[in-house]
């Protein structure tokens, strides 16, 4: 009898199912709520060092294209589905994931892991092959511990690019921006540059000297992995920055800039993860769907008094967006740029355009 693939939690929890390939991997183990999107999903650097198990049950239906990436390589560590489907497609899936080193499981109950994960929080875990669950459960001790001890806690400086670089826009007669890539998605570039002249993207850890000698109109704050107070620099560089120009944050970029505010951030039990999570937007009194895909909130009670609170989150009521007069900056903790996910917050680009007109 061939080996089975498992996917074995810290916890001692051992799941069994078919091993599809890729590498044996060890990293956290979350889950995401989204019917579509797993090519936006695995290559969001967001997701980087990330086991995703995805509670929809069929995977990798329309295959994959190039044009659905959010970064040129996977990002994540592992791919739990209850059924991959089209394998034998030209450009499926399963294959991309494969050819990436991704660990990549099927044929499991996914919703008993993710009920476990709802009741335990997020965790690490490896995906492997082994003989039996004995087996797996020895190994999986040592896969973790290796990649832990080989992890930096920075790791939106990880998957961060090195060098800034310039991005010419759409539209010449928009604004320039300067964009600090925590782990930037590639639709978020794509929406600025709909609407801006340039934009000069920067490595995480940046100055604020360096930025302002750009002389942006204004500083967009991405998206990224991770905890926000393991990211170097960052708050300092925000800090340095603070109403010197307009700011909008964006889910890492609203925890750090919250950070630099004087705020706090904690960890969620297990994160939201999705394209369904429902918020309500204080300023226009509306409720809109979000894209959302973070292990780390903005506590409400520790924002300054001059700090607005302007989302909040319907799921659990927590604050999902903040606003600063003093400051003139926002942020919120989901994605408007909608890859994978609803248009509903698309607008918020707008408005960030519009204050640096």
């Amino acid at each position: 009898m061939g080996k089975s693939g498992f996917l074995v939690l810290e916890s001692g929890e051992c799941f069994q199912g078919d091993w599809l390939g890729g590498e044996a991997q060890a990293g956290e183990v979350v889950f995401n709520t989204s019917h579509s999107g797993y090519s936006e999903v695995a290559t969001d650097p967001s997701y980087f060092s990330q086991i995703v198990v995805m509670t929809s049950s069929q995977q990798g239906n329309y295959g994959h294209q190039s044009n659905f990436e959010e970064s040129k390589i996977a990002h994540i560590k592992g791919f739990v589905c209850l059924e991959m489907q089209n394998t034998q497609r030209q450009h499926d899936w399963c294959s991309y994931l494969v050819k990436n080193q991704v660990g990549v499981l099927s044929g499991l109950d996914t919703r008993e892991i993710v009920l476990s994960l709802r009741e335990q929080g997020t965790q690490w875990g490896a995906l492997l092959q082994a003989e039996d669950e004995a087996e797996a459960t020895k190994l999986s001790t040592e896969i973790i511990n290796k990649q832990k001890k080989a992890n930096e806690k920075d790791w939106a400086y990880v998957v961060s690019t090195k060098e800034p670089y310039v991005l010419k826009g759409k539209l010449e007669s928009g604004p320039k921006v300067a964009l600090i890539d925590y782990g930037v998605k590639e639709n978020i570039k794509r929406e600025l540059l709909y609407r801006c002249s340039e934009i000069k993207v920067f490595p995480s850890r940046v100055s604020a000297e360096e930025v302002l000698s750009y002389n942006p109109n204004g500083i967009l704050l991405s998206n990224g992995p991770g905890d926000p107070k393991d990211i170097q620099v960052a708050v300092d560089t925000i800090k340095n920055l603070l109403g010197k120009k307009p700011m909008f944050g964006i889910c890492m970029g609203h925890q750090l800039l919250s950070l630099a505010l004087g705020a706090d951030t904690y960890k969620l039990k297990y994160g939201h993860r999705g394209s369904n999570h429902p918020v309500r937007d204080e300023l226009v009194n509306k409720i809109y769907i979000t894209s959302q895909n973070h292990g780390y909130s903005v506590s409400n009670e520790t924002l300054p008094s001059d700090v607005k609170v302007t989302h909040t989150n319907l799921n659990d009521n927590t604050v999902a967006g903040i606003f600063s007069a003093k400051y003139n900056c926002f942020s919120v903790q989901f994605h408007p740029e909608n890859r994978p996910g609803p248009e509903d917050a698309l607008m918020l680009f707008d408005e960030f355009v519009k204050k640096l007109l």
